[in-house]
């Protein structure tokens, strides 16, 4: 992944900054192009810690679809209802977001939790979590 970051993407890139660095020049600085080059600019150096460690992506396009359905659930609550029924709403929220993260259906959780809970020791009842669910089904 470096070398193929080096070869394709860095002359891409060095191109991008001369191209930046001479062209803010001929723009206003407080206009939105003009912000957006000297934002460019200024974070550069990050930029090119992209090129240096393969396991860095250009964007943050992982982070941002990851956390839109908090930020659409955020809106979400201010129409609940009540502040109990938006805390509720959380919840349910948090349940199917932990579900979807470690791959376990929200459905074959909750009923084998339902069915098994009344023999789960205290102290074991971290299994009953979703994210321990496929480990203890084939296990």
């Amino acid at each position: 992944m470096l070398k193929v970051r080096l070869t394709a993407s860095l002359p891409v890139i060095n191109a991008m900054g001369k191209w930046l660095t001479s062209e803010i020049r001929n723009v206003l600085p407080k206009s939105q192009i003009g912000k957006a080059m000297a934002y460019s600019l200024k974070r550069w150096d990050q930029l090119m810690a992209y090129l240096n460690d393969g396991h860095l992506n250009i964007d943050n396009n992982l982070v941002e679809n990851a956390i839109r359905p908090v930020a659409l659930g955020r809106k979400n609550y201010l129409f609940a209802g009540t502040h109990d029924a938006a805390q509720r709403a959380a919840m349910i929220y948090s349940f199917f977001a932990i579900c979807k993260k470690h791959d376990v259906n929200p459905y074959a959780w909750l009923k084998h939790t339902l069915q098994h809970i009344n023999t789960i020791q205290y102290k074991n009842l971290t299994d009953l979590y979703p994210q321990n669910f496929n480990k203890l089904v084939q296990g």
